[in-house]
């Protein structure tokens, strides 16, 4: 009965371990995954306005800063982007 206890308690600590390590590790990749779903948004939205901005010769160049803003902030931050490239 003490070995069965023993493995009992044993099992059950080993399970509460993979879970709190599961629960650590699942946080920073959730956050990762987040921002290159948001990075990659950001990259279309500055390809859709070049392709459009052609027509009126205005281009954002396509580099980390710019896809990473235009992911973070979404459409006001590619409004950002066009008024910092026309002010500067």
């Amino acid at each position: 009965m003490v070995d069965f206890l023993q493995v009992f308690f044993a099992l059950a600590f080993l399970v509460f371990l993979v879970y709190v390590i599961s629960r650590i590790l699942v946080k920073p990749l959730k956050l990762a995954v987040k921002i290159l779903v948001n990075s990659l948004f950001g990259l279309l939205l500055l390809w859709g306005f070049n392709f459009l901005g052609a027509l009126m010769a205005l281009a954002i160049p396509i580099n980390l800063v710019t896809i990473l803003v235009a992911g973070f902030l979404g459409i006001p931050g590619l409004i950002l982007l066009i008024i910092l490239q026309v002010l500067l």
